[in-house]
């Protein structure tokens, strides 16, 4: 009995797992052990104008948020998966999975409590479980929800993050901060560690559910409200004028395309941006298998073609 705990504990890499609100079967060690992927709790930053190494196309995670731009480049977070930051007095959490193509960031309060994230070395649907180092609770990082532990069905709440090429991110904010590559850790920033995966079809790890009307991992931004999810292919977002009116549930919603930078961005019926998740078309279908799906229509009109499961 005592060996059967100790062997449990290693599986899940030390955390406590019982009465997870996910199946422990679909819980699965992603090779790394716990923390050996290292956040970044102190990251240092650089000006965009001093920022050489970036190529007009690189992919950044960008927000803006009190006042400040911050630019978070892919082939660093393709490393760290996690940066524990303040922008202005505001602590945020940016969060990035290789796997998914998933960007995903949040206030990191919870209850006036401030919470710093690590990585944790299990998956779930393929996507990175985070844990916070307050009370070792794991998170999803697509439902943005703790599955286990003391805040388990707690949610964070995500902010807006742009998912775009550094050229346009650069030019919108010229002002921005660049996350920089004085980490304190000894990575090569210019080898991409996942290079031709996202070129795969494959997906190395297992996913509760899986649908073959796009491609795995064809590029999609999910929107959620309300309970009601949408998936926007970028493809299919290429055909339409550049500016979509939806509506989803019961929001007013415009999407956003641009063609030339592959971003997207949604604002609600005040004009205010809402949050995205730009993702590999098979995660967003793992965590909501009743997604619909954008299509766009022949001749463009305000309500719009778009497929049930």
């Amino acid at each position: 009995m005592i060996w059967s705990h100790f062997a449990a504990a290693e599986a899940w890499n030390g955390f406590e797992v019982q009465n997870a609100l996910i199946p422990l079967t679909a819980i699965e060690g992603g090779g790394p052990p716990r923390d050996s992927i290292p956040t970044l709790d102190h990251p240092r930053f650089t000006e965009a104008k001093n920022t050489d190494w970036l190529k007009a196309n690189d992919r950044v995670l960008g927000i803006y948020r009190n006042g400040i731009a911050r630019a978070y480049p892919v082939a660093i977070l393709n490393w760290h998966e996690i940066v524990n930051d303040v922008i202005g007095d505001e602590p945020v959490t940016v969060t990035y999975c290789p796997l998914c193509g998933s960007g995903v960031a949040f206030k990191s309060e919870v209850d006036g409590r401030r919470l710093r994230f690590a990585v944790s070395g299990l998956l779930y649907n393929s996507d990175v479980l985070i844990y916070d180092r307050e009370t070792e609770s794991l998170w999803s990082q697509i439902l943005g929800q703790a599955v286990t532990g003391k805040f388990k069905g707690t949610r964070l709440q995500r902010i807006v993050l742009t998912h775009t090429h550094w050229q346009d991110w650069k030019k919108r904010f010229p002002d921005s901060s660049v996350l920089s590559r004085a980490t304190g850790f000894q990575r090569d920033y210019s080898r991409n560690p996942y290079h031709g995966y996202a070129e795969s079809r494959n997906i190395w790890f297992s996913v509760s559910h899986q649908d073959e009307r796009l491609p795995p991992k064809a590029w999609v931004a999910g929107v959620e409200h309300e309970g009601h999810f949408r998936a926007y292919p970028f493809d299919e977002l290429a055909k339409t004028p550049g500016m979509v009116h939806e509506q989803l549930g019961s929001a007013e919603i415009v999407v956003h395309y641009d063609p030339d930078n592959r971003s997207v961005r949604v604002t609600d019926a005040t004009g205010t941006e809402i949050p995205v998740i730009a993702a590999y078309w098979f995660a967003w279908y793992a965590f909501h298998p009743d997604t619909e799906i954008f299509r766009a229509p022949a001749h463009p009109s305000r309500n719009e073609a778009r497929d049930t499961p």
